[in-house]
C-alpha cells in the first residue's frame, strides 16, 4: 500500500469522522444482553446514537463489515470506509421516521451514513428532496451538507450483511438499538414509513417494545399499506405506519418501485405529518 493511500479497517470512534456521534471512551456492545443494557442505559438520543455506532454484537456482521474497510472496492480504493454501524440520522424531533434494512456494504459502510454513497441512496435522496424532507437531491457522504427536514432514518439492522442478508438472530441483537430509538422520539413522530418487507418485520416488536399497541395478527406489507398506531399509554397523537417498497438496484431497474410510487408514499407520509393536520382528510397512497 503507498503512503498515500488511506489507512485500511475502520475508523476509531472520536478522531475526527464528520458526523461521528462516539468518542474512544463510548460504551461498546460485546454481545445481545450487552446491547439491551446500553440501549436502556442511554439516557439521550444522543449518546443512543454514539452506541449504536460502535456496537460489535454480531461476530459476523462485525467480521464483514471490517473485510470490506480494509479491502475497499477498486473504484473507492482512494477513500477510507467507515466500516462500523450506522447509527440513526436526522431531526432529533422527527415528525416522520424511515425505517430501512440494513447499510449497504460500500454505501453506508463506506460513508458512515444510511441510504448514501450508493443507487439506491441516490433514489430514496432524490424522492425525499422532492417531498420536502431533504435540503439536497443527493448525499454522497457524511459532511456534505445533506440534513433531513422534520424527518430521521433509521436501519432495522446497523451493519452492512453479507449478500445484504441479516439473520434472523441479527436482527434480533439488533432489536433493542431501534426499539429505543423509536421510543425516544415517540412523542414527535406521526409517521414510520418501513422501506421493505424486512423493515416491516422488524419493526413490530420495536414498536411493541417502545409502547404501541401491536395489532393482531399483523398486518402483512405491501406497497402504500396503512395501519394506524396509537400508544398502550394513550399519550400522543395517533401515528401511521406506511408501507414501501425498498428502493433496492432490483426494484428500481425492473420498475417494481419508481419515482412516482415512492413519492405517493412521502407525500401521503408529509402530508399526514403535518402539524394540526388530520390524517382521516388526507388522500391514502392507493
Amino acid at each position: 500500500m503507498s503512503s498515500d493511500q488511506p489507512p485500511p479497517g475502520p475508523v476509531p470512534p472520536g478522531t475526527g469522522w464528520p458526523e461521528d456521534p462516539a468518542r474512544p471512551d463510548t460504551p461498546v456492545a460485546h454481545d445481545a444482553p450487552e446491547v439491551i443494557e446500553l440501549a436502556a442505559s442511554a439516557g439521550t438520543l444522543a449518546e443512543l446514537t454514539a452506541r449504536q455506532s460502535v456496537c460489535r454484537a454480531c461476530p459476523r456482521l462485525v467480521a464483514w463489515r471490517e473485510q470490506l474497510a480494509a479491502q475497499r472496492r477498486k473504484s473507492f480504493r482512494d477513500e477510507r470506509y467507515w466500516g462500523r454501524p450506522i447509527p440513526g440520522w436526522g431531526s432529533d424531533r422527527p415528525r416522520v421516521l424511515i425505517v430501512g434494512l440494513a447499510p449497504a456494504g460500500h454505501g453506508g459502510n463506506r460513508t458512515g451514513r444510511i441510504f448514501t454513497g450508493d443507487r439506491s441512496g441516490d433514489f430514496l435522496y432524490a424522492a425525499l428532496y422532492r417531498c420536502g424532507l431533504a435540503a439536497q437531491p443527493e448525499s454522497v457522504t457524511a459532511g456534505d451538507g445533506q440534513r433531513l427536514i422534520g424527518a430521521r432514518m433509521a436501519a432495522a439492522v446497523r451493519c452492512a450483511p453479507p449478500d445484504n442478508k441479516p439473520t434472523p438472530q441479527e436482527r434480533l441483537s439488533c432489536e433493542p438499538w431501534l426499539a429505543t430509538e423509536v421510543a425516544m422520539v415517540a412523542d414527535s413522530v406521526r409517521v414510520i414509513v418501513c422501506l421493505g418487507g424486512f423493515a416491516w418485520q422488524a419493526v413490530w416488536p420495536a414498536l411493541r417494545e417502545a409502547g404501541f399497541v401491536v395489532p393482531r395478527p399483523r398486518p402483512a406489507f405491501g406497497h402504500g399499506v396503512e395501519v394506524p398506531l396509537t400508544r398502550a399509554d394513550h399519550a400522543g397523537q395517533p401515528v401511521l405506519l406506511l408501507g414501501c417498497y425498498h428502493p433496492s438496484q432490483q426494484n428500481t431497474f425492473t420498475g417494481r418501485v419508481t419515482p412516482p410510487m415512492l413519492d405517493a408514499v412521502l407525500t401521503r407520509a408529509t402530508a399526514y405529518a403535518k402539524p394540526h393536520g388530520c390524517g382521516g382528510t388526507v388522500p391514502s397512497v392507493k
